[in-house]
């Protein structure tokens, strides 16, 4: 029934089994003090959250398991000091498929000695049942015509380059008030 990772793990531990506990999120640096540790199981405990820095530390890492809590996405950065990670653990999570869920998918397709199961859309419900790598790839193609916004307007290029000039006057005020030089390529 533990609620956080306790705090008086050895650190020369290799294998640690926190499954089947009540730890709803992992803070910062939570395994800091572990750097040996190569198998972490978090399987079934409801997890929500992950602090980008949770797994800090982790260099030796090979295993993760994360099935069966309440993960929707990773927020970036996560998984950044996983550099020996072979097996990651995802089934049974609630995937969220909008865009915060990309960081993830990238991370593994950049990472394609890890092996991982379990990523599937849950939710929203028109993506429910999709992998992942298939809303991702749905994301970036084209917008059908019929799905454009509509405006009343045109575009007037002529009124939009003037407000550039205009925004582009009030920054480098801005900027001599400040004693810093910024330089615009573009």
């Amino acid at each position: 029934d533990l609620k956080k990772v306790p705090g008086n793990i050895p650190p020369d531990i290799a294998k640690l089994d926190l499954s089947n506990n009540k730890i709803r999120q992992l803070r910062a640096k939570e395994f800091e003090d572990v750097s040996e540790l190569k198998i972490l199981n978090l399987n079934s405990n409801g997890i929500a959250y992950i602090d980008p820095a949770a797994f800090s530390g982790l260099n030796n890492l090979e295993e993760l398991d994360l099935s069966n809590n309440s993960l929707q996405n990773f927020e970036y950065g996560v998984l950044e000091d996983l550099y020996f990670l072979k097996i990651l653990w995802l089934r049974d999570n609630p995937w969220r498929c909008d865009y915060n869920i990309h960081y993830l998918f990238y991370w593994l397709k950049h990472h394609y000695n890890v092996h991982y199961n379990g990523l599937e859309c849950k939710m929203p419900e028109e993506y429910k049942g999709w992998s992942v790598g298939k809303y991702v790839r749905s994301y970036y193609e084209e917008c059908p015509k019929d799905k454009l916004p509509i405006y009343p307007e045109t575009f007037d290029l002529d009124k939009d380059d003037e407000e550039w000039e205009r925004h582009k006057e009030q920054t480098v005020q801005t900027v001599k008030k400040h004693g810093v030089i910024v330089t615009v390529i573009g």
